[in-house]
């Protein structure tokens, strides 16, 4: 710990710093990929399709966050957009996670609710979570495509994708909370972006 501060105040100056220069970077990597996938997400509204997203722990949290607002609002006031975030119910999630595995969780609700035409959005810091790789199984098996937000080296749910079909937005870096610190802002422009392509707001 020796090369931390060790006054608090101190730690706190050390922490945005380190939070800051980590988005910065990405601001000057992610351009083009962030606006690629609201270019995704907006044509998978057009065409009429919806989106799911899920994630574990936090990335659960941004999940609910960002399909909250695409059904409420973000900063426009305009229609509600077809998403639904995965795993809130907790019946199905105890049913499934006693009768089956934790690890399907997210697929049986992929399989229930997924069509071809819809977009899943998955939320992975290290890009390995088992419920989460099952859920892009699922997926891809009824014809969606992926959006994967994620962290670390991409792991195995990175080297799923189909390049002309899904995109990968990784965050270099190994670290949880800044790379779900990055997460919260790449969904915020999406949420700008999307509101933009659709609506002409938002500037």
């Amino acid at each position: 710990m020796a090369d931390h501060p060790t006054d608090p105040a101190e730690r706190v100056r050390a922490l945005f710093q380190e939070s800051a220069e980590l988005k910065r970077r990405s601001a000057e990597t992610l351009g083009p990929e962030v606006a690629e996938a609201a270019r995704r997400i907006s044509e998978t509204l057009l065409g009429g399709h919806k989106v799911l997203a899920c994630g574990n722990g936090g990335s659960a949290g941004d999940a609910q966050h960002f399909v909250g607002e695409l059904v409420n609002r973000f900063e426009i006031e305009r229609p509600p957009l077809p998403a639904i975030a995965l795993g809130t119910n907790p019946v199905a999630v105890t049913a499934t996670a006693n009768d089956y595995s934790f690890e399907e969780i997210y697929a049986k609700e992929v399989q229930a609710l997924g069509q071809a035409g819809d977009l899943l959005l998955v939320i992975s810091t290290s890009g390995q979570s088992a419920n989460i790789i099952q859920a892009a199984t699922a997926a891809l098996e009824r014809g969606m495509r992926l959006l994967v937000l994620t962290g670390a080296d991409g792991g195995e749910i990175a080297d799923m994708t189909r390049p002309d079909e899904d995109l990968v937005v990784h965050v270099d870096s190994r670290t949880t909370a800044r790379i779900q610190e990055v997460h919260i802002l790449i969904l915020h422009a999406l949420c700008m972006l999307v509101d933009q392509e659709l609506f002409g707001g938002g500037e």
